[in-house]
């Protein structure tokens, strides 16, 4: 990006360089404060091969679930499988690579890659097939395993308001995994509800400073729930 400005036009200007075997981190949480843009344009590009990082892979029919459809996903680094019936009968068939993580090591996993730490340890999960072929070490006598950290080729982010210097600030639920997302990603592509010009902003509001943010889009969110309940009269 040239200057400071990091607004793009179009879907496609936000994903340029987007191809087939990369590995993609996309922020939210079931399906609060996912990139609803970005990853339709992730499914028109045709990309395949493509790694996922995310806490799930949403539903059958909308988020992550979409890549799932069109079979452009062949890893899927997640913590949870159970809304979309897509994931499970890739997963169990083989066809789809999964790698199962517990959800607050991802969240560390992710924030470790973001702030150039290659490795930590950790209880969790230790005496588990999720520490098979890990290292682990004991510590003060407990036993922990040796986690390594994630980042990916491009990583694309949720924001309830942004400024056009990629100024992010995140809302509720959808300040999730989104930040630290924000800093692993090498191409960091911001989907915003909200854009607003430099200095509108209240600095002590702000969760992501523009400097980890690559390209900026204003988005239009369909925001779908997941699981409706309503309380009856």
């Amino acid at each position: 990006m040239a200057g400071l400005n990091k607004l793009v036009a179009s879907y496609e200007e936000a994903l340029e360089g987007l191809t087939d075997n990369m590995t993609v981190m996309v922020g939210g949480f079931g399906l609060c404060g996912i990139p609803e843009g970005l990853i339709a344009q992730m499914v028109k590009s045709g990309a395949k091969g493509l790694t996922a990082i995310s806490n799930n892979a949403g539903v059958d029919d909308f988020g992550l679930g979409l890549l799932l459809k069109s079979r452009q996903i062949s890893t899927m680094i997640a913590s949870y499988v159970g809304e979309n019936a897509t994931f499970e009968q890739q997963m169990l068939s083989g066809e789809l690579n999964v790698i199962l993580t517990p959800q607050g090591t991802l969240a560390e996993k992710i924030r470790a890659g973001g702030a150039g730490i290659p490795a930590f340890f950790t209880a969790t999960g230790y005496g588990t097939p999720v520490a098979e072929g890990k290292e682990t070490r004991e510590i003060d006598g407990r036993h922990y395993v040796l986690e390594p950290a994630l980042t990916a080729d491009f990583a694309l982010v949720r924001a309830w308001k942004a400024d056009t210097m990629g100024n992010l600030v995140f809302r509720k639920t959808a300040a999730n995994f989104n930040p630290m997302m924000a800093t692993a990603g090498k191409i960091t592509v911001v989907e915003a509800e909200h854009i607003v010009e430099p200095g509108e902003l209240d600095p002590d509001h702000i969760h992501t400073p523009g400097i980890y943010v690559d390209r900026l889009i204003q988005g239009t969110f369909e925001k779908r729930i997941e699981q409706r309940t309503v309380k009856s009269k």
